[in-house]
């Protein structure tokens, strides 16, 4: 039977939202990976023999490039999206300066492999040091310096400008790989669906929380509401070094538990999807139509071939985390990612 109009954009807003649903997962699962990766530590190697020996080289007129003896060409089957979670509470439409756009705290990008319908996922450290783009607050440039790449997104506007600027300094710190597309969701839009959910039980991972509410003893069983969800997910003790990770893991535990009670009303209520799609639209940024979001969504249900994190090691810096990443290791991971041995 032919759908109707009606029923095509209710179909596209269940896809819009699952998918979110599905970022906000990979992007809190990060947390746990990252956390075994920080206790590696890998040290960076030397900058100048590193960029010499082992960063891609394309070779003239050519979409192929040389590594390490070997000749290599980029799987032209792929699509990269990049996903970002913003630090922000406010609806996006409020924002008006760079004093409204926030940081990136969850950055990952998506790839999907149009030929074989799979994807693959790599996810960036908030406080990996790259090169960035500065800009004064009437929006001129003041050129490039290396910093977290969790700021660039606070040069732009909390929209279209914040998401061009990640997208440019990610595909750079990823050797000029190509990004199709980004979603950015405001993060504190989770108060917003805790409520709409009607709250969520978790049983609270770890005592990261413990000495700032008591509630939050470790193996304790709570209930979280939009009240108290803002402390349990973004809390975090800023004198701590990484405290970012641990907080990640909390987050993990949190959506998991968000995810289920959604599938549960969702079963009771045919119009709950359309209802709490409406609820989060304001938190999000996109350029992505919902035809890519349904894409996506379909290839989700055939396995993620492979998650990866950039290489690197946690620092404590001068003033802020730092994460540096290992160059080498990288080019090893954008070679086996993105590209096919010829």
């Amino acid at each position: 039977m032919k759908k109707t109009g009606k029923e095509v954009i209710r179909q596209r807003k269940i896809h819009m939202v699952l998918i979110i649903i599905l970022i906000i997962i990979l992007a809190a699962a990060v947390g746990g990976y990252y956390l075994i990766q920080q206790t590696k530590a890998v040290t960076p190697r030397d900058s100048e023999g590193s960029s010499a020996q082992s960063r891609t080289v394309p070779k003239e007129n050519s979409d192929t490039v040389e590594y390490k003896g070997e000749t290599y060409k980029y799987n032209d089957h792929l699509s990269n999206y990049l996903f970002l979670g913003i630090d922000t509470r406010n609806p996006v439409d409020t924002y008006e300066t760079q004093e409204d756009a926030g940081q990136a705290d969850a950055i990952f990008v998506v790839s999907m492999d149009r030929a074989t319908e799979k994807l693959k996922v790599l996810f960036v450290p908030r406080d990996s040091m790259a090169r960035i783009e500065v800009f004064n607050p009437s929006g001129k440039s003041l050129g490039e310096t290396t910093d977290h790449i969790n700021i660039q997104y606070a040069f732009g506007d909390g929209k279209q400008k914040s998401c061009e600027l990640m997208k440019k300094a990610v595909s750079n710190l990823l050797d000029g790989l190509p990004i199709q597309g980004y979603c950015a969701m405001n993060m504190d839009g989770i108060a917003v669906v805790t409520d709409f959910v009607g709250g969520v039980q978790i049983t609270v991972p770890d005592d990261s929380l413990e000495d700032v509410d008591p509630e939050f003893k470790k193996g304790a069983v709570v209930e979280i509401t939009g009240e108290n969800a803002e402390e349990f997910v973004r809390h975090r003790d800023i004198d701590r070094t990484q405290s970012a990770l641990v907080r990640q893991e909390r987050q993990k535990t949190y959506l998991s538990a968000l995810v289920q009670k959604a599938q549960e009303k969702a079963a009771e209520d045919a119009g709950f999807v359309t209802d709490l799609y409406d609820s989060i639209k304001s938190y999000t940024v996109t350029n992505m139509g919902n035809d890519i979001f349904a894409k996506l969504l379909a290839a989700s249900g055939n396995g993620i071939t492979d998650t990866e994190t950039v290489p690197g090691e946690g620092t404590q810096g001068k003033n802020f985390d730092e994460y540096h990443v290992d160059e080498d290791g990288l080019s090893d991971l954008i070679i086996s990612m993105f590209y096919e041995k010829i």
